[in-house]
């Protein structure tokens, strides 16, 4: 992989470990109850990166069939320490159109929908829809916000070809602690947390895309910024129908990294403060704090989930309280999964200078990749420079053989 030379880098720590060790856990094929994984206090200390393969037996993956089990495991564990549990898809998303108008001189239709779904269709959800013109079928771009109609190079995504929808994800639950939004409302006897409420949302808006004719049903794209990059990733772990997945400047509980952190990025602790963000997450995330190691997973498992489906990382250098020194160390360690996978060129990282923030680089970077992966175009950018050449390897395992047939 290519370096990409950074001046200024603050000083960081990485704690790694001579091998990682097994965890004290039972196999968890399906969701499991929260009797069935362990308390923090039972867990066994990993001191690198987790390694995606080895499996709760002890044994390590070596067949495709095998990681269908192992990928299971991966879920039930964030689900249960990180995010909380999601109901299954409710099957009544309906939709309601608010306004309808050309845009770009005719070229697109710009689309304000309602959707309802859940009991008695008391979920509602603001979406924002802008269509090429043409029959289609259209690879779709959606982002998740706190408004809509917010992507800042729509025209020259419509251009390209595709659609751009994105969809308010407070109306499923608001941005404030100890608030019920109305997602929790209808669904009690779930745990989700705030992120969880935000990724399913996105994943039923897909439920209504993949009723349109005109959708591009397998070149669907997530992205988000900042919480709205956690919720892309969650959402691209869980959800096989995305194929491909933006987190940017996503951070602690994103595309970051809990074991490793560059001076001065947020931690667990900060995130799950409860004067801040711990309502976006499962309250036993909180248990983790200055025991990060006895996490039985760090987020290289969310992007290891999203194999061999595509993803991409976009960050900014100055960005460092979303330490992105711990994003470059979990697409290394996810890349061995891709690899096993047959997909080594579909996990991919972009760093740019700047701050915090979504900008046209960055959306101009994600259509750059998804053209490299859904169209094969030829594209003048590298999707695997790294902003630190020099920081040691986080882990200690490597990709297993697969048997020959």
């Amino acid at each position: 992989m290519e370096s990409l030379p950074v001046s200024g880098v603050t000083i960081y720590k990485i704690v790694l470990s001579a091998s990682p060790l097994i965890l004290l856990m039972t196999s968890c094929a399906q969701m499991p109850g929260e009797s069935e994984l362990p308390g923090v206090d039972k867990l066994a200390v990993i001191e690198e990166l987790p390694d995606p393969f080895l499996m709760n037996n002890g044994r390590r993956v070596h067949t495709p069939g095998e990681w269908e089990k192992r990928r299971a495991e991966m879920k039930a564990m964030i689900l249960y320490y990180q995010y909380g549990h999601m109901p299954a898809a409710p099957g009544n998303v309906t939709a309601e159109e608010l306004s309808s108008e050309p845009v770009y001189d005719g070229m697109a239709l710009k689309k304000h929908l309602l959707l309802s779904m859940g009991p008695d269709h008391k979920i509602k959800v603001n979406v924002g829809m802008i269509i090429p013109q043409g029959k289609g079928p259209f690879p779709v771009i959606l982002k998740n916000d706190s408004e809509i109609f917010n992507v800042p190079i729509t025209e020259e995504i419509i251009k390209r070809g595709y659609m751009v929808v994105d969809y308010m994800r407070t109306d499923l639950d608001p941005d404030e602690n100890n608030v019920v939004g109305s997602a929790q409302a209808a669904y009690p006897d779930y745990d989700w947390a705030t992120l969880a409420v935000w990724a399913w949302g996105g994943m039923r808006v897909i439920d209504y895309l993949m009723t349109l004719d005109y959708v591009d049903q397998k070149r669907i794209v997530f992205t988000g910024h900042s919480r709205g990059g956690k919720t892309a990733l969650l959402a691209g772990a869980l959800d096989e129908r995305i194929a491909l997945v933006v987190p940017n400047g996503s951070g602690c509980g994103g595309a970051g990294c809990y074991r490793i952190q560059q001076e001065k990025s947020e931690t667990l602790k900060d995130i799950t403060d409860q004067d801040r963000f711990s309502y976006w997450f499962h309250p036993r995330l909180r248990e983790f704090v200055a025991k990060e190691t006895k996490l039985p997973f760090d987020q290289h498992f969310l992007k290891a989930l999203v194999a061999p489906r595509a993803l991409i990382s976009t960050e900014a250098l100055a960005d460092v309280w979303a330490n992105p020194l711990g994003t470059q160390q979990t697409y290394l360690a996810a890349q061995p999964v891709f690899d096993f996978l047959g997909a080594g060129d579909k996990n991919a990282i972009h760093f740019r200078e700047g701050i915090h923030d979504q900008n046209e680089e960055d959306w101009l970077v994600l259509v750059d990749f998804a053209d490299k992966i859904f169209f094969y175009k030829k594209v003048n950018r590298r999707f695997d420079r790294l902003a630190f050449p020099d920081a040691p390897r986080p882990f200690s395992w490597s990709t297993p053989a697969r048997p020959e047939h």
